[in-house]
């Protein structure tokens, strides 16, 4: 395993608060000797939770930094906590390689973490000053934030920022944004915030409850990151690796992310894919998973108060039922 300071490590489990860990774990419920696939272990909070109950983990994070710190802070636990610096959307390769066919559970707390957004020289915050980077893999060398904002076509950031961030003022703001670059490139975090402040109509800004740049920022994460597909290749996957009666949970920060998660688990809930038009079942198709979270699952108030993060968390869950593929006679 990846060693690190032993300090860090104290602070990062005393700092870090995993997001609904109660209620991931009541409906993960971890057993002795099960295995476990976290997609997106970041510091290691949910993941030292399931380990604690004797289970073994399979954690994948592309963000270095923080697997080196969960890394650290899970060897306690030897052999039982195997982490992978990949994106989750190829947890399949890291599966294979520990020899695992099928595991008993898998979760996905998707989105940007704390210690991501409080360090300033990532470019995830635009509340402190830092370059315009936003990758959550830096090592990968695929094109920043920077380069979306300084080099991609108007319309393309228009298109992001609506898309995304879901901004009304999307078009004023790419505007903007062009308009600037052919002065001097935007190069840092506050110089992106504030040319996103001045294309708010000064109505809107004083209504607005955040701060303007807030959904851009988002908007460009997401982007630069490919959040969206890494989260579909995720779920077009997932069910042949989880064994019949295992669970999937999905913890979501972003309306376009938990949409598709209802999407998909309606989807594998569905009986006959059929169209309507036809009199009879032709496909035979059985429902996949039984959704076990009728609502999404919110933090309660006392959570959110104890970590704020929260507030805009989602839980979805569903068991799986029957293999993939099985197909009976109607």
């Amino acid at each position: 395993m990846i060693g690190t300071d032993k300090n860090a490590i104290a602070v990062v489990a005393e700092l870090h608060v995993p997001v609904l860990l109660v209620e991931v774990l009541e409906f993960l419920a971890p057993r002795d000797g099960g295995r476990y696939l976290d997609g997106t272990v970041g510091l290691g909070g949910h993941s030292e939770a399931i380990l604690r109950h004797g289970a073994w983990i399979c954690g994948l994070d592309r963000d270095q930094n923080a697997l080196k710190l969960a890394s650290g802070r899970l060897s306690v636990f030897g052999e039982r906590a195997r982490l992978f610096p990949c994106p989750f959307s190829e947890f399949t390769s890291a599966l294979d390689e520990l020899g695992w066919d099928e595991v008993d559970g898998m979760l996905l707390d998707i989105g940007v973490s704390s210690m991501q957004l409080d360090t300033a020289e990532r470019g995830f915050s635009f509340t402190a000053e830092g370059p315009l980077d936003m990758r959550m893999s830096p090592e990968s060398g695929k094109p920043s934030a920077w380069h979306l904002v300084n080099r991609e076509r108007p319309d393309v950031l228009k298109r992001i920022i609506a898309e995304f961030g879901e901004d009304p003022q999307a078009g004023r703001i790419a505007r903007l944004i062009a308009e600037e670059r052919q002065k001097k490139t935007i190069d840092s975090t506050r110089q992106l915030a504030a040319l996103v402040e001045r294309a708010y109509p000064p109505v809107w800004r004083a209504k607005a409850r955040n701060h303007p740049a807030t959904r851009t920022f988002q908007a460009l994460r997401m982007a630069v990151n490919d959040e969206l597909g890494e989260l579909q290749r995720f779920l077009d996957r997932a069910l042949p690796r989880l064994r019949t009666g295992g669970r999937l949970a999905i913890i979501t920060f972003h309306s376009l992310e938990d949409r598709m998660v209802k999407r998909a688990m309606r989807l594998w809930a569905q009986g006959c894919l059929c169209p309507r038009h036809l009199p009879r079942c032709e496909c035979h198709h059985v429902p996949e998973v039984r959704i076990l979270t009728k609502k999404p699952v919110c933090a309660s108030a006392q959570e959110v108060a104890g970590n704020p993060r929260a507030s805009s968390a989602k839980l979805r869950v569903a068991e799986k039922t029957a293999l993939v593929g099985d197909s009976r006679h109607a």
